[in-house]
């Protein structure tokens, strides 16, 4: 059943699987590139922004289908800052692992969140697929969100939000909302997984002009 999840993939996203380069299912990498398809499809304005790039496999696949747009992929490309109490106890358990250094990578790899260069190694894979960063169609922003993510900016077509907690999920949401254009996506990853996503993005949703249009593999909004 795994290889014919794997097998229903386009070929970039079964590579990037095969590279051990995400992290995320073959379910959610099928949802995420059938949004970009659909943003592009319905001639939806704006640049690509992923939140949370770990080894950029997710990002390879959207610059390999975002057409004449720009990506930005920010992170702090190390170890995750803590979650709070909001965040219940299953991820401050998940963090505790990550914290002693008991986090496991893909297969036999180290965890990304433990490498020492990790913006080094994302950047490499990008070039490997032949999307090498240049300023302007490929760019990648180090650093805490609250630090880098603008007010405001260009306009957004989809967004993929995979920063696992309730604080930095609650911001990229209240800074990259009124900046998505009429149709586009935010792809929120950890919606299923861990409380305090899910609370940021439901309370969001009461008060933005955005409508759910799955819940899984992971939550989709789109802006109308």
């Amino acid at each position: 059943m795994k290889a014919l999840r794997n097998f229903l993939l386009p070929k970039i996203a079964r590579k990037v699987r095969r590279d051990r380069l995400t992290y995320l299912s073959p379910e959610k990498l099928k949802s995420l590139i059938s949004f970009m398809k659909k943003a592009n499809a319905n001639g939806v304005k704006g640049n690509i922004l992923e939140m949370g790039i770990a080894l950029g496999g997710s990002g390879i696949v959207l610059a390999s289908i975002m057409g004449e747009r720009a990506f930005y992929g920010y992170d702090v490309f190390g170890l995750i800052p803590p979650p709070s109490d909001v965040d219940g106890k299953v991820a401050n358990q998940r963090f505790e692992t990550i914290k002693k250094g008991q986090s496991r990578g893909l297969k036999s790899d180290v965890y990304y969140g433990y490498r020492d260069n990790l913006l080094d190694e994302v950047r490499a894979n990008f070039s490997r697929y032949g999307y090498t960063e240049d300023g302007k169609r490929i760019n990648f922003v180090p650093g805490l969100f609250e630090d880098t993510l603008p007010h405001d900016g260009p306009p957004i077509a989809l967004a993929h939000i995979d920063c696992d907690w309730h604080d930095p999920v609650k911001l990229c949401l209240e800074r990259l909302g009124p900046r998505i254009s009429i149709g586009g996506f935010i792809v929120l990853d950890d919606y299923n997984d861990y409380d305090g996503c899910r609370k940021a993005t439901d309370d969001f949703l009461e008060h933005a002009p955005f409508k759910i249009m799955t819940l899984k593999p992971h939550a989709v909004l789109m802006r109308v």
